[in-house]
């Protein structure tokens, strides 16, 4: 509940509408109080009486104020939802805006797919609460009290069959509430693992069918599917026992109000035109109630999904600017590592260890190492995706930490080792990496990357629209537009994190000579699993288990570094080397 108090504050700029909406409701509950009132006297005074032209007048007056109830009920309705829909938006907004500065430690913790629903699902949960807070609460507050005091006044004696009838309403209502609060927050984390199995299935389509494994998938998806249903199916059976439970109380009210009103009646202390004003204040009364119990029922599932936003917002990104950043004075592009330490949360080992070389400006420093010996960790550290345990990772001698990450990131066209696409043009991929490119200088980066070849050979050329992910490209193509993306942005520093692995070798070559003149001044760092892509670097670090076994040229580490010269022979014959 206190979550969803934190997210109503952003109900702040909406004020207007939610006064106007309580206004509304206020006039619409006094105008249905008003109409028992102008049917009382109807039968009193029109009917018994055989007035018609008072029954005409008085009728008159009881359609006139229905109507305008009517209008202003439709009124409230759409400044409530006015309101939710603007609060959904703009928590929405706070969440993506607040993801997009999470570390990857953040992105781990979660999880794309229940980040995924409590932006979507979560959120609708909180806005038809908001919308029913705006309309039912008020609408039931304001009913229930005042129709509790024009039916005392009506007649006192009768009140006291709600004083036997309202307690136990009380009780169903807590009866139901307890039970349904404990199923309605499990719903919500089993639409993450339905999220999570679609999502799943979906991106990994091509590898579901390379292994025929669709049975598999579906048998999956239906016993997530099957979890829910279930859930659902509970709370459905106890939501069903309380309107009939309700009605039953209902009709007993009704019942005792005509019981004890028409003895009162036949004994002349009470008018037949106030028992059935009576009547109607205590129908009033307890439909109210049951619209406080349809908001007791929502108001713990709108709580469990406010949880979830509130868990998201109040986690602090690990990586965050520092308070007074600094500047890189000039423009070069070295990186250097001091003793550099690393582990992934939960690990037993660190992922890196004491690692410590530099990077200069118009060289090729390349990184090799087996499966697992931190490659891809290591360069993650220097656009800073991660913050070092101990050490220090320097960019033009600045600490990456005491630096600005847009100002850093800036200077770094970081090629990742799964290529990204996002949909739209080729040249919109191509210009994500800067958005000031022109057509010449995307033609360019294109260019040296190889991919212009097969661009203009697509229909529309560099309009050509990519598919979600770039599923129309091979994964060569792929990893060109992903180089072409950074080339584009012509940074300080270039980073290819195994970003060549998708390449046959003829274009592999073409490409390492066309780089060569594009990133002469730049500091070029390559994560390589292919020893002949790296042989001719101005620098070799070799890793294993996450430490350094050796830093050199090729022919150096050839004859210094044991794991080095077994790369080597595991992938190159005698001849090759020769």
């Amino acid at each position: 509940m206190r979550s969803l108090l934190k997210l109503y504050r952003n109900l702040k700029p909406f004020f207007l509408l939610i006064v106007g909406a309580v206004v509304l409701t206020y006039l619409q509950v006094m105008a249905n109080l008003e109409l028992p009132t102008l049917m009382s006297n109807i039968v009193d005074k029109g009917i018994i009486t055989g007035d018609i032209a008072y029954i005409w007048k008085e009728g008159g007056y009881m359609l006139l104020i229905a109507g305008a109830g009517g209008v202003c009920a439709v009124l409230a309705s759409l400044m409530a939802a006015r309101t939710a829909i603007g609060l959904g938006k703009t928590v929405r907004n706070q969440i993506f805006t607040h993801v997009e500065n999470f570390s990857l430690h953040e992105f781990d913790k979660f999880g794309a797919s229940t980040l995924l629903t409590r932006t979507t699902n979560d959120i609708v949960q909180i806005q038809t609460s908001t919308v029913w807070f705006l309309t039912m609460i008020e609408n039931a507050l304001f009913t229930s009290v005042g129709a509790a005091i024009l039916a005392y006044a009506a007649d006192p004696q009768l009140t006291r069959i709600l004083y036997v009838a309202l307690p136990l309403v009380v009780v169903v209502i807590v009866v139901v509430t307890s039970l349904v609060v404990p199923l309605f927050r499990l719903v919500q984390v089993e639409i993450d693992k339905i999220t999570r199995v679609v999502r799943e299935n979906i991106t990994g389509i091509r590898v579901v069918r390379a292994f025929n494994r669709i049975d598999h998938e579906k048998a999956r998806f239906e016993r997530a599917n099957a979890d829910v249903t279930t859930t659902y199916i509970k709370v459905n059976r106890i939501m069903a026992v309380l309107m009939p439970l309700m009605m039953m109380l209902l009709n007993v009210v009704i019942v005792a109000i005509l019981w004890f009103g028409s003895a009162r009646v036949d004994t002349g202390n009470l008018s037949l035109g106030s028992m059935l004003a009576f009547m109607q204040y205590a129908l009033q009364i307890m439909v109210a109630l049951l619209m406080l119990t349809v908001m007791f029922i929502q108001l713990p599932r709108s709580a469990a999904a406010s949880d979830r936003v509130v868990a998201v917002l109040e986690t602090r990104p690990e990586i965050a600017d520092a308070a007074e950043t600094r500047q890189i004075e000039a423009i070069r592009g070295h990186v250097a590592f001091r003793d550099v330490t690393f582990s992934y949360d939960g690990g037993e080992e660190p992922a890196l260890s004491n690692i410590t070389f530099e990077a200069n400006p118009g060289e090729t420093t390349a990184i090799i190492g087996s499966t697992g010996s931190g490659k891809s960790t290591l360069v993650s550290l220097i656009p800073r995706f991660y913050d070092v345990d101990s050490g220090k990772v320097l960019v033009d001698g600045v600490d990456v930490r005491e630096l600005a990450q847009e100002d850093l990131r800036h200077r770094i066209g970081f090629v990742p080792q799964k290529a990204v696409l996002f949909t739209g043009t080729v040249a919109d991929n191509i210009r994500y990496g800067n958005r000031e490119a022109t057509d010449v200088d995307v033609a360019q980066a294109a260019t040296v990357a190889q991919a212009a070849e097969f661009i203009e050979s697509m229909p529309d050329g560099y309009a050509t629209m990519l598919s979600e992910g770039g599923l129309n490209l091979s994964g060569g193509q792929k990893q060109r537009l992903a180089m072409a993306r950074a080339l584009v942005r012509r940074p300080e520093i270039y980073i290819f994190d195994d970003s060549f692995s998708a390449l046959d070798f003829t274009t592999d070559a073409k490409l390492r000579t066309a780089l060569r003149g594009e990133t002469r001044d730049a500091t070029v760092i390559i994560v390589a699993q292919r020893v002949g892509s790296i042989m001719n670097a101005d620098r070799i670090i070799v890793l294993d288990e996450g430490r350094v076994a050796g830093i050199g040229t090729h022919k150096e580490l050839m004859d210094t570094c044991d794991v080095y010269r077994e790369i080597v022979y595991s992938q190159l014959s005698e001849e090759e080397l020769a």
